[in-house]
């Protein structure tokens, strides 16, 4: 007689390891942020990095442009072009000034040039490499790039590595959306699509307008620019900045001023028009703190501070540091914004707070669709100086930053992949 052969008991579950559950293999871990260097595009990049979690697992990368002289002027070409121009006319200047001397190095596509040494250079076949590498134990790589000149890097990431890493590019870059996993870019990219945008311009530019066509699955709209602030930000700066503005008489009133741009076109005429709104709504105002940004023109920043300076209700930022940026958004009872800043319109409009705007009337383009977008979901009203600060109105928060980092997850997992718990 054959004996019978009982089961084997269940053993105690010890949990399967996660190499084999899709496992390092599809955990994503870490994050290769790509900058430009300016804070209004690297931003969104760490404000989305930081929102999936990975804040303090991601490494920052910088693709950055030869700077000073004539280099101004050549900020429209592609940056790999940039580059190697700017070592033409440095070799030339070698051999005319140090005739026999050594020549210099050329730079390689995503290589620094004289005076970007101090600079961490974005290097596509470092990262790649790194990626390939480090793959099997640490798992794949999210690659987040913003901003026109991060373009060709993010691009040439996903080409060379497909299989590790997932390239998420923020700001619409124009052409060929396939070159990356995900596109997040706000709505009013897409204005020059619109009939309103062609009728602006002659038939034969239309060809020339981008984009081209209408967004697809793997395209994420987003109302504003991506940024770092949500709830937990705001609360650890009002803890931080409470022997400041604690005792401040409320409302507290935060003008933050930009700087014109070629879609919001404004000088000293319109800080004239500010500084009468301002003294106009300084009797419902405690206190009123005025910021200018590195880009708001001397003209400007003259006007309002001769007007404004001597008021003792009024402080004005000096420009050093600490930045009472995060301090004003988290204690400010309402926002003054000039029109001209996606970013900085974004993060007032994320608290909630009465926000008003200076100069839309001003701006055009897709900039005027912007500001179009926000006043139909009562987000912002325009400042006319006949506002009383003291009554309060709220609206949704634009939560844009959370929208876009739960589009990531869900692409991950379309793709078999997850980020880390």
């Amino acid at each position: 007689m054959r004996p019978i052969q009982l089961p084997e008991p269940p053993s105690p579950k010890l949990g399967t390891p996660e190499i084999f559950e899709g496992g390092v293999y599809g955990v994503v871990r870490r994050a290769v942020v790509i900058g430009n260097g300016f804070p209004g595009s690297e931003n969104q990049s760490i404000g989305l990095v930081r929102a999936l979690g990975l804040a303090d697992k991601h490494v920052l990368y910088r693709v950055t442009r030869p700077k000073g002289g004539m280099n101004e002027w050549l900020h429209w070409l592609p940056v790999s072009l940039h580059k190697k121009l700017d070592y033409i006319i440095r070799q030339i200047c070698v051999l005319l000034i140090y005739r026999g001397r050594k020549t210099l190095p050329l730079p390689t596509e995503n290589g620094g040039s004289a005076g970007l040494k101090c600079v961490l250079e974005a290097d596509v076949q470092q990262i790649v490499t790194m990626a390939r590498q480090t793959f099997e134990t640490d798992g794949p790589i999210l690659v987040v790039a913003s901003g026109r000149d991060t373009i060709s890097v993010a691009s040439s990431i996903k080409r060379l590595a497909s299989d590790t890493v997932f390239v998420v590019q923020i700001q619409h870059p124009r052409l060929h959306l396939n070159r990356f996993d995900l596109v997040i870019t706000p709505k009013h990219d897409y204005y020059p699509l619109t009939r309103e945008a062609q009728k602006q311009v002659p038939q034969f530019i239309h060809r020339w307008l981008t984009p081209r066509e209408p967004p697809d699955r793997h395209v994420v709209l987003t109302t504003g620019a991506l940024h770092q602030i949500d709830a937990t930000a705001l609360r650890n700066a009002a803890s931080a900045w409470r022997d400041e503005f604690a005792t401040l008489p409320k409302p507290i009133l935060v003008v933050n001023i930009g700087g014109p741009t070629g879609n919001c076109r404004y000088g000293a005429d319109l800080a004239k028009q500010l500084t009468t709104n301002l003294h106009s709504v300084l009797a419902s105002c405690g206190s009123i703190r005025i910021c200018f940004s590195n880009r708001t023109p001397e003209k400007v920043s003259n006007v309002i501070t001769k007007e404004l300076g001597d008021n003792p209700k009024v402080y004005i930022w000096d420009g050093q540091e600490p930045n009472p940026h995060m301090g004003h958004l988290a204690w400010a009872d309402a926002f003054v914004v000039t029109a001209d800043s996606v970013s900085m319109i974004s993060e007032v409009c994320s608290t909630g707070k009465p926000a008003y705007i200076m100069g839309a009337e001003r701006c055009t383009w897709k900039f005027s669709e912007f500001h179009k977008s926000l006043k139909e979901r009562g987000v912002v009203r325009p400042f006319t100086g006949s506002e009383n600060i003291s009554e309060s109105w709220s609206y949704p928060p634009l939560n844009d930053t959370a929208e876009a980092a739960s589009r990531v997850h869900k692409a991950l997992a379309e793709r078999g992949w997850r980020l880390r718990p």
